[in-house]
């Protein structure tokens, strides 16, 4: 079987998609299966040309709007880069963008189209203040689910939580699948380690939708509280001087560790003891299942896909978002007491093994793409 797996830009970066496609084609490769990963490069740039037109909505009402501008030039960008690149036929096209699902259906209307969705980028843009509520740009990037619904054969999500969001919008939702994103679980061990100061590790892009503000308010009370630790933050994005002002401003410049960007953290992730996020918002939450896989405590928000991997007391912590006296005393708890946090961490690791293993979810896709395949026979 032949199958075409279609990201929007390559997977540079560990997290969410980048860490789970190559992965995954290389266990069905390693299994028989004819699998290829796409992509558009990030250096095509106003190439396409071609005339954009979906079937249930007129985007062009829209037209001058720059964020809706740049959407559709990506899209007419994607499609000049597939026809000029993919001369093959494949028996089955999974798609894990909006751009490349439909794109993929426009160009082989016969080959059955399965798209994943990941995320939502229309609430990334306004929990990251580039967008208000309301406004054109999320109706335009709303209109596409119902779009998507239209046109490819199957949508799956990555969470229950996200499959709730996606059914404001479209006429189906009951037909929505959802498989949540798989992890290699050879690559994350767990290391035996004795920390003499409770070490905090959060791994994201630095952006306000990620709630690192919350966070840094949080340590800023532990420590007033007279709890000692050391908060590394992973990851770089646009606030970080803003954040680092912040950690300055709060007294724990000096407990906190900016790295900027890590191409591999899960080689670093298992030598600390709790991994925080207070996110504002996730349709999954890979970073968290990376977490659990390295053997962390881990603590988050009751958001999303997050609240779906973590049973509270059980395998973590959850809090409410933007609360941060509930994220200081969730810390206190697991900074302060090693069993506690050793036993939330095994229970979390045994989850993920069982859940979240690359294992268990090619075994769910391999049921889906041979469920199409049939269908596209009959």
């Amino acid at each position: 079987m032949r199958i075409l797996q279609a990201l929007f830009f390559p997977p540079e970066q560990p997290g969410g998609v980048s860490s789970m496609v190559p992965f995954m084609i290389d266990r069905f490769n390693k299994r028989g299966w004819e699998m290829e990963l796409f992509s558009l490069p990030k250096r095509i740039r106003g190439k396409g040309t071609e005339e954009v037109r979906f079937s249930t909505f007129d985007w062009e009402k829209y037209a001058g709007n720059k964020v809706v501008d740049k959407y559709i030039q990506t899209f007419k960008d994607y499609v000049w880069w597939t026809r000029m690149r993919i001369t093959k036929t494949y028996d089955l096209i999974h798609a894990h963008h909006p751009i490349a699902g439909l794109v993929m259906k426009k160009l082989f209307p016969d080959t059955p189209v399965i798209m994943t969705m990941h995320s939502s980028y229309e609430r990334e843009l306004m929990l990251n203040g580039k967008i208000e509520e309301g406004g054109q740009e999320q109706t335009f990037l709303t209109s596409l689910y119902r779009e998507l619904e239209d046109q490819v054969d199957q949508i799956t999500t990555v969470s229950n939580s996200f499959k709730n969001y996606l059914a404001e919008f479209v006429q189906e939702p009951e037909r929505i699948g959802v498989i949540p994103n798989g992890f290699d679980e050879k690559r994350f061990r767990p290391v035996h380690h004795e920390n003499k100061m409770p070490q905090l590790i959060t791994v994201c892009r630095l952006v306000p939708a990620k709630g690192l503000d919350v966070l840094l308010k949080a340590c800023a009370e532990l420590k007033k509280k007279g709890h000692p630790f050391v908060l590394h933050i992973i990851g770089d994005g646009p606030i970080r001087t803003e954040l680092e002002e912040l950690a300055a401003s709060l007294g724990i410049y000096d407990d906190t560790i900016f790295y900027g960007y890590m191409l591999h953290p899960e080689d670093f992730m298992p030598f600390f003891d709790v991994f925080v996020l207070p996110s504002r918002a996730e349709a999954f939450g890979s970073v968290f299942a990376e977490a659990s896989l390295c053997g962390l405590a881990v603590v988050g928000t009751n958001v999303g896909g997050i609240a779906e991997q973590i049973e509270h007391g059980s395998n973590g912590l959850l809090v409410p978002v933007d609360d941060v006296p509930a994220l200081a005393l969730a810390l206190e708890k697991v900074a302060s007491d090693p069993m506690y946090r050793y036993q939330l961490a095994r229970v979390a690791l045994e989850k993920a093994l069982k859940s979240y293993s690359m294992t268990t979810v090619v075994q769910q896709l391999r049921s889906m793409y041979r469920t199409y395949r049939k269908e596209a026979k009959e």
